[in-house]
Protein backbone atom coordinates (compact mmCIF):
# COMPACT_ATOMS: atom_id res chain seq x y z
CA UNK A 1 0.00 0.00 0.00
CA UNK A 2 0.98 3.85 -0.59
CA UNK A 3 0.59 6.82 0.47
CA UNK A 4 -0.01 10.09 -1.01
CA UNK A 5 -0.25 14.10 -0.15
CA UNK A 6 -2.09 16.69 -2.33
CA UNK A 7 -0.15 19.88 -1.67
CA UNK A 8 -0.52 23.25 -3.54
CA UNK A 9 2.27 26.21 -4.13
CA UNK A 10 2.23 28.50 -1.27
CA UNK A 11 2.66 31.44 -3.48
CA UNK A 12 0.12 29.93 -6.28
CA UNK A 13 -2.16 28.38 -4.96
CA UNK A 14 -3.88 26.80 -8.04
CA UNK A 15 -0.63 24.68 -8.55
CA UNK A 16 -1.09 21.61 -7.33
CA UNK A 17 1.94 19.14 -6.31
CA UNK A 18 0.72 15.19 -5.93
CA UNK A 19 3.40 12.87 -3.96
CA UNK A 20 3.46 9.10 -3.79
CA UNK A 21 5.67 7.25 -1.26
CA UNK A 22 5.51 4.33 1.70
CA UNK A 23 3.02 4.12 4.35
CA UNK A 24 4.40 5.80 7.09
CA UNK A 25 5.85 3.59 10.31
CA UNK A 26 4.82 4.13 13.65
CA UNK A 27 6.95 5.51 16.88
CA UNK A 28 5.81 4.43 20.30
CA UNK A 29 2.93 6.92 21.06
CA UNK A 30 1.54 7.05 17.83
CA UNK A 31 -1.01 6.47 16.09
CA UNK A 32 -1.70 6.14 12.00
CA UNK A 33 -4.76 7.77 10.75
CA UNK A 34 -6.13 6.86 7.37
CA UNK A 35 -8.39 9.71 6.06
CA UNK A 36 -11.68 8.69 4.79
CA UNK A 37 -13.68 11.37 3.52
CA UNK A 38 -13.13 15.25 3.65
CA UNK A 39 -15.21 18.61 2.64
CA UNK A 40 -14.03 21.00 0.58
CA UNK A 41 -15.48 24.61 1.14
CA UNK A 42 -14.57 28.04 0.67
CA UNK A 43 -13.06 27.53 4.43
CA UNK A 44 -10.29 25.45 2.76
CA UNK A 45 -9.46 28.58 0.46
CA UNK A 46 -9.50 30.96 3.59
CA UNK A 47 -6.71 28.44 5.43
CA UNK A 48 -4.68 28.53 2.59
CA UNK A 49 -4.73 32.64 1.80
CA UNK A 50 -4.47 33.41 5.49
CA UNK A 51 -1.88 30.38 6.14
CA UNK A 52 1.36 32.29 6.78
CA UNK A 53 -0.10 35.31 8.60
CA UNK A 54 -2.66 32.67 10.91
CA UNK A 55 -0.01 29.46 10.79
CA UNK A 56 -2.60 27.24 9.22
CA UNK A 57 0.48 25.67 7.10
CA UNK A 58 2.21 24.57 9.89
CA UNK A 59 -0.48 22.32 11.27
CA UNK A 60 0.72 19.60 8.28
CA UNK A 61 4.19 20.47 7.41
CA UNK A 62 5.68 19.67 4.00
CA UNK A 63 9.21 19.09 3.73
CA UNK A 64 9.58 21.65 0.82
CA UNK A 65 8.86 25.03 2.36
CA UNK A 66 7.68 26.36 -0.44
CA UNK A 67 4.43 23.88 -0.72
CA UNK A 68 1.84 23.40 2.13
CA UNK A 69 -0.97 21.11 2.94
CA UNK A 70 -4.18 23.05 3.25
CA UNK A 71 -5.97 21.95 6.29
CA UNK A 72 -9.16 19.94 5.55
CA UNK A 73 -12.06 18.50 7.84
CA UNK A 74 -13.79 15.19 8.01
CA UNK A 75 -13.72 11.58 8.87
CA UNK A 76 -10.79 9.32 9.15
CA UNK A 77 -10.42 6.16 10.47
CA UNK A 78 -7.55 4.29 13.14
CA UNK A 79 -5.67 1.99 10.86
CA UNK A 80 -3.00 1.66 13.18
CA UNK A 81 -1.83 2.59 17.08
CA UNK A 82 0.82 1.96 19.51
CA UNK A 83 -1.24 3.92 21.90
CA UNK A 84 -3.44 2.47 24.75
CA UNK A 85 -7.04 3.63 24.58
CA UNK A 86 -7.17 4.23 20.45
CA UNK A 87 -7.66 1.12 18.94
CA UNK A 88 -7.91 0.13 15.29
CA UNK A 89 -11.11 1.36 13.81
CA UNK A 90 -12.17 3.61 15.41
CA UNK A 91 -13.76 6.52 13.82
CA UNK A 92 -13.00 10.27 14.67
CA UNK A 93 -13.76 13.56 12.90
CA UNK A 94 -10.93 16.28 12.82
CA UNK A 95 -8.75 18.37 11.23
CA UNK A 96 -6.71 16.28 8.45
CA UNK A 97 -4.29 17.35 5.73
CA UNK A 98 -4.92 16.40 1.84
CA UNK A 99 -3.28 12.90 2.03
CA UNK A 100 -4.23 9.25 2.15
CA UNK A 101 -2.83 9.24 6.02
CA UNK A 102 -1.72 11.21 9.18
CA UNK A 103 0.62 10.16 11.92
CA UNK A 104 -1.11 11.78 15.55
CA UNK A 105 0.20 11.57 18.80
CA UNK A 106 -2.85 11.04 21.00
CA UNK A 107 -2.63 12.76 24.98
CA UNK A 108 -5.94 13.13 26.94
CA UNK A 109 -7.60 10.13 25.96
CA UNK A 110 -10.92 10.12 26.94
CA UNK A 111 -14.30 8.73 25.99
CA UNK A 112 -14.99 11.64 23.76
CA UNK A 113 -11.69 11.27 21.52
CA UNK A 114 -8.21 12.47 22.26
CA UNK A 115 -6.01 15.36 20.90
CA UNK A 116 -2.57 15.57 18.94
CA UNK A 117 -0.13 16.12 21.30
CA UNK A 118 2.72 16.47 18.25
CA UNK A 119 5.53 18.82 19.02
CA UNK A 120 4.66 20.85 15.89
CA UNK A 121 1.11 22.04 17.15
CA UNK A 122 1.87 22.38 20.79
CA UNK A 123 1.30 26.04 19.92
CA UNK A 124 -1.08 25.61 17.54
CA UNK A 125 -5.01 26.98 18.33
CA UNK A 126 -6.28 24.14 20.55
CA UNK A 127 -9.48 23.54 18.77
CA UNK A 128 -7.70 22.46 16.02
CA UNK A 129 -5.54 19.20 17.36
CA UNK A 130 -9.37 17.58 18.71
CA UNK A 131 -10.13 14.62 17.33
CA UNK A 132 -13.39 13.21 18.22
CA UNK A 133 -14.69 9.77 18.09
CA UNK A 134 -18.13 9.18 16.41
CA UNK A 135 -19.12 7.11 19.74
CA UNK A 136 -18.54 9.77 22.13
CA UNK A 137 -19.95 12.94 20.03
CA UNK A 138 -23.28 14.40 21.06
CA UNK A 139 -24.16 15.69 17.36
CA UNK A 140 -22.99 12.66 15.24
CA UNK A 141 -25.56 10.82 13.27
CA UNK A 142 -24.09 8.21 10.38
CA UNK A 143 -26.62 9.36 8.21
CA UNK A 144 -25.53 12.86 8.47
CA UNK A 145 -21.91 12.11 7.52
CA UNK A 146 -21.84 14.59 4.40
CA UNK A 147 -23.77 17.55 6.33
CA UNK A 148 -21.16 17.08 9.14
CA UNK A 149 -18.27 17.02 6.61
CA UNK A 150 -19.79 20.45 4.61
CA UNK A 151 -21.23 21.97 7.74
CA UNK A 152 -19.65 21.20 10.93
CA UNK A 153 -16.68 23.86 11.12
CA UNK A 154 -18.01 26.30 9.30
CA UNK A 155 -21.12 26.26 11.38
CA UNK A 156 -19.22 25.93 14.78
CA UNK A 157 -17.75 29.35 13.95
CA UNK A 158 -21.17 30.92 12.75
CA UNK A 159 -22.09 29.81 15.84
CA UNK A 160 -19.09 31.38 17.77
CA UNK A 161 -19.81 34.14 15.90
CA UNK A 162 -23.16 34.69 16.55
CA UNK A 163 -22.84 33.53 20.23
CA UNK A 164 -20.43 36.97 20.50
CA UNK A 165 -22.49 39.15 19.08
CA UNK A 166 -25.09 37.86 21.18
CA UNK A 167 -23.60 38.06 24.69
CA UNK A 168 -22.26 41.59 23.42
CA UNK A 169 -26.48 42.63 22.49
CA UNK A 170 -25.21 43.41 19.00
CA UNK A 171 -23.22 46.58 20.63
CA UNK A 172 -26.31 48.03 20.25
CA UNK A 173 -26.95 47.91 16.46
CA UNK A 174 -30.57 47.61 15.23
CA UNK A 175 -29.10 45.29 12.16
CA UNK A 176 -26.31 43.39 11.20
CA UNK A 177 -24.95 43.03 8.03
CA UNK A 178 -23.16 39.69 6.11
CA UNK A 179 -21.07 39.92 2.96
CA UNK A 180 -20.64 36.49 0.70
CA UNK A 181 -24.66 36.14 2.28
CA UNK A 182 -24.61 32.72 -0.10
CA UNK A 183 -21.70 31.00 2.24
CA UNK A 184 -22.23 28.66 3.99
CA UNK A 185 -20.85 30.60 6.93
CA UNK A 186 -22.87 33.46 6.65
CA UNK A 187 -25.45 32.24 6.44
CA UNK A 188 -25.30 29.46 9.49
CA UNK A 189 -24.50 32.45 11.29
CA UNK A 190 -27.45 34.34 10.15
CA UNK A 191 -29.70 31.25 10.67
CA UNK A 192 -28.55 31.61 14.62
CA UNK A 193 -28.72 35.38 14.73
CA UNK A 194 -32.42 35.74 13.07
CA UNK A 195 -34.79 36.66 15.57
CA UNK A 196 -32.76 37.64 18.19
CA UNK A 197 -32.77 41.07 18.06
CA UNK A 198 -31.29 42.93 15.51
CA UNK A 199 -32.47 42.53 11.53
CA UNK A 200 -30.24 40.06 9.68
CA UNK A 201 -29.51 41.58 6.32
CA UNK A 202 -27.41 39.43 3.78
CA UNK A 203 -25.19 41.12 0.87
CA UNK A 204 -24.24 39.08 -2.02
CA UNK A 205 -24.09 39.20 -5.55
CA UNK A 206 -26.65 39.89 -8.29
CA UNK A 207 -26.90 36.19 -9.52
CA UNK A 208 -27.09 34.75 -5.72
CA UNK A 209 -29.87 37.10 -4.47
CA UNK A 210 -32.55 34.68 -5.22
CA UNK A 211 -31.03 31.62 -3.94
CA UNK A 212 -29.76 33.60 -0.51
CA UNK A 213 -33.53 34.66 0.30
CA UNK A 214 -34.64 31.25 -0.72
CA UNK A 215 -32.95 29.70 2.73
CA UNK A 216 -34.78 32.07 5.06
CA UNK A 217 -32.14 32.90 7.24
CA UNK A 218 -32.18 36.77 6.25
CA UNK A 219 -34.36 39.48 7.38
CA UNK A 220 -33.12 41.34 4.03
CA UNK A 221 -31.09 40.45 0.83
CA UNK A 222 -29.87 42.58 -1.60
CA UNK A 223 -27.05 42.77 -4.56
CA UNK A 224 -23.54 44.64 -3.22
CA UNK A 225 -24.63 47.49 -5.58
CA UNK A 226 -28.16 47.93 -3.85
CA UNK A 227 -26.44 48.59 -0.44
CA UNK A 228 -27.16 52.20 -0.49
CA UNK A 229 -30.76 50.97 -0.50
CA UNK A 230 -30.69 49.97 3.23
CA UNK A 231 -31.58 52.45 6.20
CA UNK A 232 -29.12 53.59 7.57
CA UNK A 233 -29.32 52.41 11.07
CA UNK A 234 -27.00 51.18 14.21
CA UNK A 235 -25.83 48.95 12.35
CA UNK A 236 -22.75 45.69 12.91
CA UNK A 237 -20.82 44.73 9.66
CA UNK A 238 -19.58 41.46 9.40
CA UNK A 239 -17.16 40.72 6.35
CA UNK A 240 -16.48 37.23 5.04
CA UNK A 241 -16.35 37.98 1.50
CA UNK A 242 -12.87 40.35 1.58
CA UNK A 243 -14.11 43.18 -0.84
CA UNK A 244 -12.75 46.49 -0.21
CA UNK A 245 -15.44 47.81 -2.45
CA UNK A 246 -18.20 46.45 -0.34
CA UNK A 247 -16.31 47.48 2.97
CA UNK A 248 -15.91 51.19 1.30
CA UNK A 249 -19.83 50.65 0.42
CA UNK A 250 -20.95 50.37 3.69
CA UNK A 251 -18.79 52.58 5.34
CA UNK A 252 -19.67 55.58 2.99
CA UNK A 253 -23.74 54.57 3.82
CA UNK A 254 -23.77 53.82 7.45
CA UNK A 255 -20.75 56.17 8.69
CA UNK A 256 -20.57 56.81 12.15
CA UNK A 257 -23.83 54.29 12.42
CA UNK A 258 -21.31 51.52 11.60
CA UNK A 259 -20.79 50.44 15.23
CA UNK A 260 -18.10 47.52 14.39
CA UNK A 261 -16.54 46.38 11.50
CA UNK A 262 -15.77 42.47 11.75
CA UNK A 263 -13.63 40.47 9.62
CA UNK A 264 -14.81 36.63 9.80
CA UNK A 265 -12.89 35.15 6.52
CA UNK A 266 -12.53 35.45 2.96
CA UNK A 267 -14.08 34.31 0.08
CA UNK A 268 -12.67 36.33 -2.25
CA UNK A 269 -9.17 35.68 -1.06
CA UNK A 270 -7.90 39.20 -0.44
CA UNK A 271 -6.75 39.44 3.19
CA UNK A 272 -9.44 41.85 4.90
CA UNK A 273 -8.10 41.88 8.58
CA UNK A 274 -5.98 45.35 8.30
CA UNK A 275 -8.90 47.13 6.82
CA UNK A 276 -11.48 45.38 9.47
CA UNK A 277 -11.81 47.30 12.99
CA UNK A 278 -11.52 43.81 14.56
CA UNK A 279 -10.99 40.38 13.56
CA UNK A 280 -13.33 37.56 14.76
CA UNK A 281 -11.78 34.08 15.65
CA UNK A 282 -13.85 31.38 16.76
CA UNK A 283 -11.33 29.91 19.46
CA UNK A 284 -11.23 33.20 21.48
CA UNK A 285 -15.23 33.15 21.63
CA UNK A 286 -14.86 29.04 22.51
CA UNK A 287 -12.29 29.78 25.79
CA UNK A 288 -14.63 32.21 26.86
CA UNK A 289 -17.77 29.88 26.46
CA UNK A 290 -15.66 27.24 28.03
CA UNK A 291 -15.04 28.88 31.11
CA UNK A 292 -18.18 30.43 31.26
CA UNK A 293 -20.32 26.94 30.93
CA UNK A 294 -18.04 24.47 30.99
CA UNK A 295 -16.69 22.39 28.51
CA UNK A 296 -20.30 20.22 28.53
CA UNK A 297 -22.28 22.60 28.27
CA UNK A 298 -20.84 24.07 25.49
CA UNK A 299 -20.90 20.95 23.71
CA UNK A 300 -24.77 20.39 24.64
CA UNK A 301 -25.48 24.20 23.26
CA UNK A 302 -23.41 23.39 20.38
CA UNK A 303 -25.49 20.08 19.95
CA UNK A 304 -28.41 21.68 20.18
CA UNK A 305 -28.04 24.27 17.74
CA UNK A 306 -26.64 21.90 15.21
CA UNK A 307 -29.79 19.78 15.12
CA UNK A 308 -31.71 22.89 14.41
CA UNK A 309 -29.71 23.85 11.83
CA UNK A 310 -29.13 20.39 10.23
CA UNK A 311 -32.65 19.83 10.14
CA UNK A 312 -33.27 23.08 7.62
CA UNK A 313 -29.46 23.04 5.68
CA UNK A 314 -30.13 19.05 4.65
CA UNK A 315 -32.58 20.79 2.00
CA UNK A 316 -30.12 23.87 1.21
CA UNK A 317 -27.15 21.78 -0.43
CA UNK A 318 -26.51 19.52 -3.26
CA UNK A 319 -23.71 17.03 -2.49
CA UNK A 320 -21.39 15.80 -5.01
CA UNK A 321 -18.85 13.20 -4.05
CA UNK A 322 -15.72 11.96 -5.52
CA UNK A 323 -12.92 9.62 -5.04
CA UNK A 324 -9.10 10.15 -4.99
CA UNK A 325 -6.56 12.58 -5.40
CA UNK A 326 -7.49 13.63 -8.69
CA UNK A 327 -11.30 14.31 -7.46
CA UNK A 328 -9.28 16.33 -4.78
CA UNK A 329 -7.58 18.65 -7.13
CA UNK A 330 -10.67 19.07 -8.95
CA UNK A 331 -12.70 19.84 -5.80
CA UNK A 332 -9.33 22.50 -4.86
CA UNK A 333 -9.10 24.33 -7.95
CA UNK A 334 -13.21 24.48 -8.46
CA UNK A 335 -13.63 25.94 -5.04
CA UNK A 336 -10.52 28.05 -5.41
CA UNK A 337 -11.62 29.49 -9.17
CA UNK A 338 -15.22 30.20 -7.36
CA UNK A 339 -16.92 27.81 -9.74
CA UNK A 340 -18.61 26.25 -7.15
CA UNK A 341 -22.43 27.05 -7.10
CA UNK A 342 -24.14 27.99 -3.46
CA UNK A 343 -25.64 25.12 -3.49
CA UNK A 344 -22.89 22.82 -3.99
CA UNK A 345 -21.08 20.85 -1.43
CA UNK A 346 -18.04 18.98 -1.98
CA UNK A 347 -17.26 15.87 -1.10
CA UNK A 348 -14.22 13.69 -1.45
CA UNK A 349 -13.40 9.83 -0.37
CA UNK A 350 -9.83 9.53 0.10
CA UNK A 351 -9.59 5.75 0.80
Amino acid sequence: MTAWTLAVARDDLARTVLAEGPVPDLAGGEALLRVDRVGMTANNVTYAVLGESMRYWEFFPHRDPGLGLVPLWGFAEVAASTVPGVEPGQRVYGYLPPASHLVVRPVRIDGTGFRDGAGHRAALPSPYNAYRLTTGDPVYRADQEDLLVLFRPLFFTSFMLADQLLDNDCHGAAAVLLSSASSKTAYAAAFELRGRGARVIGLTSPGNVAFTGSLGCYDQVVSYDDVATLDAVPAVYLDLSGSPATRAAVRAHFGDRLVRDVAVGLTAQIPNADAAGQVFFAPDQMRKRTADWGREGLDRRFAEAWRRFAAAAAGWVDVETGEGPEALRTAWLDVLAGRAAPRSGRIVRLT
